[in-house]
């Protein structure tokens, strides 16, 4: 990859612009998850060290070009004080007058925020002139949003030509997770890609059946495959509209050489509800008023016998209706079997996306996976093979 990191950057006595990604819950102005403020300390912590002044860029909620006070940034103030340990100054916009003196007047060891950059309704058009008005605040660009990569904005794709540019650590620490497991992989390569519908996720599949070895597929998106092999998923979450797009990706999987790992055995039940009576079954004998809540043991003995065979994981999707137990066991014991494969270090496993990371948290597994991705549609993206304009940029 072209792209720069903070250690190719002079930050002496510069002003460094940083998008960042800290659209994050907040109650009454508090902030009640800081989840992604912690994610850009090291970043902040870097610059500061480095003698360089960070001026943070970022968008909050969805004002469409409107000044929304309750989707000011200036909120945050507190909580990134205390993140950083240090000053933060807040200027009333991301360009012009209010944003320029603040700028200006920024002093060694303080870091400056700038107001919500989607009150400008250019911003998402990634108007030029707008992204030169935050150019003008400073010397170097550092994109440490990869969650916001995906997106062509004036802050994250305009201005990276404008300026000196560069990656951010969590920026970088993504790239490299991602460059790791889909671009230069050690093999055999696994990827895990459930949740509901096929016809969300055609070109995940398509561009991973290239790239994989073996592909596990579970949740409601396996029993559109199984409908595709004429087995019948009684009243279960299924696509019959896509089974022939399912058949061709099971025959294009064969011809590629990727291993397609489908449910053998299933738990089904009558209700969707947590604790419902429920059986455990062969995948082709669900009963017609039964539907399919989860991968069996036999299933899932047979996903951590591939895990343990291969090197390197890819998980996007829980394998069943994690949300209800017991109907979490399936996503559970393959998670906890990836994380201590990952832990002896046996294996690189990189996951992402927003249901996976909360099956992976629930299950106590995510603190050994070797990288947790908190980019939803960019981590998608990526996997789809897309080239992401916020990443492009950087490569110039």
């Amino acid at each position: 990859m072209g792209w720069k990191t903070l250690d190719d950057m002079d930050l002496n006595g510069k002003r460094v612009l940083v998008r960042v990604d800290i659209n994050v819950p907040v109650s009454d102005g508090v902030v009640t998850d800081d989840t992604r403020i912690q994610r850009i300390v090291p970043t902040v912590q870097d610059i500061l060290a480095a003698g360089g002044m960070p001026i943070l860029l970022a968008h909050f909620g969805r004002p469409k070009g409107e000044r929304v006070p309750e989707m000011s940034l200036k909120q945050l103030v507190p909580a990134l004080e205390t993140a950083f340990g240090t000053p933060v100054v807040f200027a009333e916009d991301c360009v012009g007058p209010a944003a320029e003196q603040a700028a200006e007047a920024l002093q060694p060891g303080q870091v400056l925020l700038l107001e919500n950059t989607r009150y400008h309704a250019a911003e998402t058009k990634n108007d030029t002139d707008l992204a030169a008005g935050m150019a003008k605040l400073s010397d170097v660009y550092c994109n440490d949003a990869f969650s916001a990569a995906h997106r062509a904005h004036s802050s994250t794709e305009a201005i990276a030509r404008l300026l000196p540019a560069c990656a951010g650590r969590l920026m970088q620490a993504e790239l490299q997770a991602l460059e790791g497991a889909l671009g230069a992989p050690k093999r055999p390569v696994t990827a895990v890609v459930g949740g509901a519908k096929v016809s969300t996720k055609l070109e995940l599949l398509g561009n991973l059946i290239e790239k994989v070895d073996y592909l596990v597929i579970g949740g409601g998106m396996a029993n559109t495959f199984l409908v595709a092999q004429g087995i019948s998923v009684g009243k279960s979450l299924a696509e019959t509209a896509m089974k022939d797009t399912a058949a061709e990706i099971l025959a294009k999987a064969q011809s590629a050489g990727c291993q397609i790992v489908l449910p053998s055995d299933v738990v089904v039940a009558t209700a969707f509800e947590a604790n419902a009576p429920h059986q455990v079954l062969p995948a082709d004998q669900c009963p017609e008023d039964s539907m399919i809540l989860d991968a069996g043991p036999d299933s899932v003995a047979t996903i951590t016998e591939v895990f343990a065979k291969s090197q390197t994981l890819i998980w996007n999707g829980p394998l069943g209706a994690f949300e209800l137990t017991p109907f979490d066991a399936a996503t559970n014991a393959a998670a906890l079997k990836a994380a201590e494969l990952s832990r002896s270090g046996q294996l690189i496993s990189v996951a992402g996306g927003g249901d996976t990371v909360a099956a992976l948290n629930a299950s106590g597994a995510a603190a050994d996976f070797t990288y947790i991705s908190t980019a939803g549609g960019a981590f998608l993206e990526w996997m789809e093979g897309k080239t992401l304009p916020g990443v492009a940029a950087l490569d110039q």
